[in-house]
């Protein structure tokens, strides 16, 4: 086979943070028909801890580097963990915009072990918390920057999941990516001040549905000449390409028992060859088919029960859960600060109607503030059956959950009056916005409100004797 590169994570500054991982994917690769050496085997070693460091310049780092290599066949496979997988996808998009600057060296395997693709929730508490989370960093203070680009609905990772999601499928070219990511938080990582660290539908550090790049950008954008009090905003949607997407069972974000990387646990060495494996379309496809059957029967059998000691097992039920990543602006682009966004459901369209518990998270970006990104537990949206106790199956956890379908969404801003405002705008009857959501999967959200710009803002007159325009009355809505 190629040359395999492996991509560590942020904030590493060691190579033991690949564990025994290319050893055993280099004694396990015959037996899967791949011929690899230890020859073939590149480790990186790159600096994400220092505040000076940007994306870009990891990018041109990266492809530097890869020059060095002097590949004789000008191709690379890649086996990246956590913001390693970013990094290489910013540097495939630089290579594809840039090619004046950039090599041509071919990525023809991108295999992301828990990436950060639509960034984690961590980023945001900021570098003195983080920096003493061990589980994921090894002593030394994070890099801003690179933190920043990690911020759940930074304008950076949006402009890269973005461009991913309305770019042709790689599959085309040749280029198979594929995320395998851990089914739940190795809590004895657990850090008591942040919640995050043990959060369900998440690996501990990054949620199962920010790693998938099987999303959706759909767009809320009012109705042609739209007019009156309240405004009519329709549903537009776009779907990426197709993904290869693989959970693996019991595997965290991290640590040498547990760690989706460190660990090299069989599930994850096996997982990682079939994905090496794929020389075409059809092979592409038929593995992202056998993926989707095997999440299923994970999902399926969703109750964990962590021990506690001489008490009662705690109780996880693992729902698939959507994250949803919702930008509030304006046809001008213009952000609608301060605007109130709400979820309703059912034919009457009330709040009201919501079923309890669907929202678990909210979190404002910190730089871009009408940014909000909610993570949702997908199947109580959906409606799901019955849950019953793996040690009583007469004893129920949890009792059935209705549909609340059709779900919508309804607009506040604060300026509805004056010369420009906005109004109140609520989504389509016809439209159904639990079509924009898919379960492990993110979907970044616009809501586009018009403005209403109205006669007074500016006038043409033939008076000419001096006349006051300091308190002008608004007229009628422009067209």
């Amino acid at each position: 086979m190629t040359t395999l590169v492996f991509v560590h994570g942020w904030s590493v500054t060691n190579t033991s943070t690949y564990g025994q991982l290319p050893q055993q994917l280099q004694q396990q690769a015959a037996a899967a028909g791949l011929a690899l050496t230890l020859a073939d085997i590149w480790l990186s070693e790159y600096v994400s801890f220092d505040d000076a460091v940007t994306m870009p310049d990891l990018v041109r780092a990266f492809d530097h580097a890869l020059r060095d290599l002097h590949l004789l066949d000008a191709s690379f496979a890649c086996i990246t963990h956590s913001t390693g997988g970013p990094v290489v996808r910013e540097w495939l998009r630089a290579q594809r915009d840039k090619p004046a600057t950039h090599s041509t060296i071919r990525l023809s395997h991108l295999v992301m072990l828990a990436p950060a693709n639509f960034g984690s929730a961590l980023a945001q508490l900021g570098k003195g918390l983080l920096g003493r989370l061990k589980a994921w960093f090894g002593g030394v203070e994070p890099g801003q920057r690179i933190l920043d680009w990690l911020e759940l609905g930074s304008a950076e990772s949006l402009s890269l999941n973005l461009d991913y999601i309305h770019s042709d499928d790689p599959v085309k070219r040749g280029q198979f990516l594929f995320v395998l990511t851990g089914d739940r938080p190795d809590r004895k990582l657990y850090d008591h001040l942040n919640s995050y660290t043990g959060e369900d539908g998440s690996d501990g550090v990054v949620r199962i549905a920010a790693a998938n790049l099987n999303a959706h950008h759909a767009v809320l954008s009012p109705q042609a000449n739209a007019r009156g009090d309240t405004d009519t905003l329709t549903l537009n949607l776009n779907r990426s390409p197709r993904c290869a997407f693989k959970l693996i069972a019991d595997a965290a974000h991290s640590g040498e028992e547990r760690g989706i990387m460190a660990s090299a646990a069989p599930a994850t060495v096996q997982a990682i060859l079939r994905c090496l494996q794929v020389r075409s379309i059809d092979d592409y496809e038929s593995l992202c088919d056998a993926f989707e059957h095997e999440n299923a029967a994970r999902d399926a059998d969703k109750v964990e029960l962590e021990p506690a000691g001489p008490f009662s097992p705690r109780v996880h039920i693992h729902d698939p859960r959507s994250l949803l990543i919702v930008r509030l602006t304006d046809e001008a682009g213009e952000p609608l600060t301060g605007a109130g966004f709400l979820f309703t459901a059912g034919a009457q369209a009330s709040p009201d109607l919501l079923p309890a518990g669907f929202l678990l998270d909210r979190q404002a970006n910190s730089k871009q503030r009408t940014t909000i990104s909610l993570f949702l537990d997908h199947s109580l949206l959906a409606g799901d059956d019955r849950v019953a106790d793996p040690r009583n199956s007469r004893k129920t956890l949890r009792a059935a959950v209705a549909s609340h379908r059709p779900y919508g969404a309804s607009v506040q801003p604060v300026d509805l009056g004056g010369l420009v405002h906005h109004a109140l705008a609520r989504s389509a009857a016809g439209d159904d916005l639990f079509a924009m959501l898919g379960p492990h999967q993110t979907t970044v959200l616009d809501v586009v409100l018009p403005r209403k710009i109205h006669e007074g803002v500016f006038r043409l007159t033939q008076t000419l004797t001096p006349q006051d325009f300091s308190r002008p009355v608004a007229g009628p809505v422009i067209g």
